[in-house]
């Protein structure tokens, strides 16, 4: 009788903590917010750095977005705010395009999670950068504002470089853009720029100098820059200046002791008779000696991140679900690191 009486206290314990909604499994967060945060957790054991995961729980940081409506032009040359498009002539507004974007685009825009910057920056960590508070930084091709405001949160000064207008239309309401807290007191701030950098003289006046990192993330590839076939020139990254003074301007807004990292995802090269793929070729687009020339020390040329960029795949799922991909076959990485010598 008593391993009854047991029993059915347990039992009427278990109802009524169900019933209170403690012994029900937490329903998990399906948002576009929720899914980075999940993505951070499954991303954590490959962060070895103190930098790599204090950036991945920044994203509890985060805020919760509304959806944004943006309008283009039919060739994507411009674009406007809701509130712009509508103080635009009717001959004109008529002829555009309406998109609403949700909290999916808004973090990760047409390229993925803002968390596979987890290698990049693992890469700095593990060549001198424990620490970004305080640090001046810029994403040249940025693509999205995620990996900055998570960047800013940990006391950077963010400032992400990108051609496409429908950025500047996407983060263009309060909060988008400008200061930014994080924990433990820290401050940054985070802050787009569009238009062609080095080439366009009021993109250069609005990026400045003074830059203790300069990063780019699968922009400036060799395929996009020398493409080894003819190709359309909307698959390519027209840089506006010639390759040697792209990398002096670098040596112009690095500062003493600065660095620019080049980090660059490919999938495997097209096979033989089939088309040729421009973004396939990784390789650092900018020999060793334009990078000697403009002042800098070359720490790594070309090194191969491949296993790792695996792992960080495997982690974000990219591998499962429709589309999944075939990360030993079809991904490859492989960086570059350039260091400005201190005075």
């Amino acid at each position: 009788m008593r391993g009854v009486n047991v029993r059915s206290a347990l039992f009427a314990l278990l109802i009524a903590l169900a019933a209170t909604g403690i012994a029900r499994a937490e329903v998990a967060d399906t948002t576009a917010l929720g899914r980075l945060r999940a993505d951070a957790v499954s991303l954590r054991p490959l962060a070895s750095a103190p930098l790599t995961r204090a950036f991945l729980e920044a994203t509890a940081l985060l805020p919760r977005v509304s959806p944004r409506v943006v309008w283009r032009d039919s060739a994507r040359t411009r674009a406007w705010t809701d509130t712009e498009a509508a103080l635009l002539p009717d001959s004109l507004r008529t002829r555009l395009v309406r998109r609403e974007l949700d909290e999916t685009f808004y973090w990760n825009t047409r390229y993925g999670s803002p968390l596979s910057y987890l290698r990049p920056l693992e890469i700095l960590a593990a060549n001198g950068v424990a620490d970004v508070r305080g640090r001046r930084i810029a994403d040249f091709g940025c693509g999205m504002l995620g990996q900055l405001r998570l960047l800013a949160s940990l006391g950077a000064d963010g400032v992400g470089i990108d051609v496409d207008p429908l950025l500047r239309a996407l983060y263009a309401q309060p909060g988008d853009q400008g200061d930014v807290h994080g924990t433990g007191g820290r401050h940054g701030t985070v802050r787009l720029v569009t238009g062609q950098w080095p080439a366009d003289e009021r993109t250069r006046a609005e990026v400045g100098t003074g830059y203790d990192l300069f990063l780019s993330k699968n922009t400036l590839k060799n395929g996009y820059l020398h493409p080894a076939e003819a190709v359309d020139p909307r698959m390519l990254v027209h840089l506006g200046v010639s390759d040697s003074a792209y990398v002096a301007g670098l040596g112009q807004v690095v500062r003493p002791g600065g660095r620019v990292l080049i980090y660059n995802l490919c999938p495997a090269p097209a096979a033989a008779g089939k088309p040729y793929i421009p973004w396939a070729d990784g390789r650092c687009p900018f020999p060793e000696a334009q990078w000697k020339a403009a002042g800098f020390r070359v720490v790594a040329f070309d090194r191969d991140d491949s296993p790792a960029a695996r792992a960080m795949g495997h982690a974000l799922g990219w591998d499962a679900g429709p589309g999944a991909m075939d990360l030993e076959h079809d991904l490859f990485a492989t960086w570059s690191l350039f260091e400005k010598p201190a005075r």
